[in-house]
């Protein structure tokens, strides 16, 4: 290419730079969530949620769920009239969902250090989160390996700058260059700095959920508690996920505990591998998934009436010849329309889907099974999206180019979930009456006024001619997320934070460690 052709692209370049930033900044400026305007899909009818709704029941009473290593768990049960023999609770029928209905919100706020960054959970609103929990990350440029801190900050810079994502998330990935007793404190740490959108707390242990607790405290300072009602504000949803199937562990149990009691939201999931944690049918998944999550949902309301709960479901399918997880197929997309229609029915907030594939890097099978999952995702009617972006290899890894990739995706299910726009803009009567028949619309004041905002434009697409592809370098999509991530880190600016709250953050965290002993460390 000659210096003046050089020239002209360079210019071109700048030119597409400038205009994709102003197309950007104009979005993170909308709501800080999605109020979805699209019509919910059911894929079963009353008979069908009547039948796994009743089986749930049964199971709860009959076979009933352990909840192991917690006493104080036991002896609630017992006191709420259920039938406790050893570590296993057998449930009167309609015990749990008596439970929920007389106190579990249907919809909470979850605050952000920035308020106008704060979700509406649950009715029709819908918040997207990155993935979370891989130990491993991967790049075109290094390849997989082990998740550090680095890594992690990243992470939630990404998540920041994306206009797509509503959440910070919780564990982007798993720092393993840090000690496994005190890495929470770091990771909480960089989401309170590094970004200041909502963000989830450590379940890993009793004490980390307290580390946590502790340490939003500290962030929020008064505004922690609303003087309107002395309750504790909800500024963090944190998972726990039961020990399926039909189990609940003393380490999970310790940490929904700590955060029920300081209202703090509690995402309640399953984690369903079917044919493995639950039987292979659709149906005996839901119904495993709805029995677990209505004990767990329903021991939330006894620690602390009153305090926000979202009923998860998360349900993959595996491969009957290997054993291993499979991803965007199409039971568990039925999985998760069942649920989201039982949730609905119980009145409480419901997580699932993602950009869930098994794809190990970002390719076209990462691609469409992704794709497979976010479809069911918005038609479903899902209000808490984990694993929304970066999610490879079941969630073993975390893709930084599959990370933009599937932001790119989310920002498509904005559009998508925004409706039609039945206003007189909307029907364009004025467009049709001034171009009449044998015209084209291009030049008509309608298209000027709305050619900017009419169509979602993928920042990543490349959408030119081949000529010019080619002329550009041939890239496939990897390599043009692999630019954009690379860019966003550069053109990060942290938010900004109360320098006296970081000292004190900064002075607990290292109290907090200096207190840990070194070898839970």
């Amino acid at each position: 290419m000659g210096d003046a052709a050089s020239a002209t692209h360079g210019r071109r370049h700048v030119g597409r730079e400038a205009k994709r930033a102003a197309r950007l900044a104009a979005v993170t400026a909308a709501a800080p969530f999605i109020t979805r305007n699209l019509p919910l899909y059911e894929a079963v009818g009353e008979e069908g949620l009547a039948l796994v709704e009743a089986n749930a029941e049964t199971v709860l009473e009959e076979v009933g769920i352990d909840f192991k290593g917690d006493a104080e768990a036991l002896a609630l049960w017992r006191g709420a009239g259920a039938d406790v023999r050893g570590e296993r609770v057998h449930f009167p029928r309609g015990l749990c969902r008596a439970l929920i209905s007389a106190s579990a919100p249907a919809e909470y706020t979850q605050h952000a250090r920035n308020p106008a960054k704060s979700v509406r959970i649950g009715g029709k609103h819908v918040v997207f989160a990155p993935a979370y929990g891989p130990p491993f990350v991967r790049d075109l440029d290094r390849g997989r390996r082990y998740g550090t801190i680095e890594d992690f900050c990243n992470f939630v810079k990404l998540a920041y700058a994306s206009p797509w994502l509503h959440h910070s998330g919780g564990t982007l990935c798993e720092p393993v260059d840090l000690p496994v007793g005190t890495r929470h404190l770091d990771m909480v740490f960089a989401h309170m700095r590094w970004s200041d959108k909502p963000f989830m707390g450590s379940v890993t242990h009793e004490s980390r959920a307290a580390d946590s607790v502790a340490m939003a405290r500290i962030l929020f300072g008064e505004e922690f508690t609303d003087p309107a009602t002395g309750r504790e504000r909800t500024v963090m949803t944190s998972l726990i996920n039961a020990n399926s199937p039909l189990t609940w562990d003393g380490s999970m149990l310790g940490a929904l505990k700590v955060y029920a009691r300081a209202n703090q939201a509690v995402l309640v999931t399953p984690f369903i591998l079917a044919g493995a944690m639950s039987p292979v049918t659709v149906l005996g998944a839901c119904t495993v998934t709805l029995a677990e999550v209505l004990s767990g949902l329903a021991f939330v309301q006894l620690v602390n009436p009153g305090a926000p709960v979202i009923l998860g479901s998360f349900a993959s399918s595996i491969s009957m010849q290997s054993g291993a997880p499979t991803f965007g197929t199409p039971e568990p997309a039925l999985i998760l329309y069942i649920m989201a229609a039982l949730a609905r029915r119980l009145r409480v907030p419901f997580r699932s889907g993602g950009a869930l594939c098994a794809g190990k890097i970002a390719d076209a099978q990462a691609a469409f099974e992704s794709a497979n999952t976010m479809g069911p995702t918005c038609l479903g009617g899902v209000n808490f999206v984990l694993h929304t972006a970066g999610w490879l290899e079941g969630g073993l890894s975390m893709g930084y180019e599959k990370f933009m990739m599937d932001c790119d995706q989310a920002g498509m299910c904005h559009a998508l979930l925004r409706g039609v726009d039945l206003s007189a803009s909307g029907q364009a009567m004025e467009a049709i009456r001034e171009v009449g028949p044998g015209k084209h619309f291009l030049g008509c004041a309608h298209t000027q006024a709305n050619f900017e905002t009419a169509f979602y434009r993928s920042p990543l697409a490349d959408n030119n001619s081949v000529e010019q592809w080619e002329a550009e370098g041939s890239q496939d999509m990897a390599q043009r997320a692999n630019a954009a991530w690379k860019r966003s880190l550069r053109e990060y600016e942290a938010p900004p934070i109360d320098p006296g709250v970081v000292a004190a953050l900064e002075a607990f965290i290292a109290r907090r460690k200096a207190e840990i002993p070194v070898a839970t460390a």
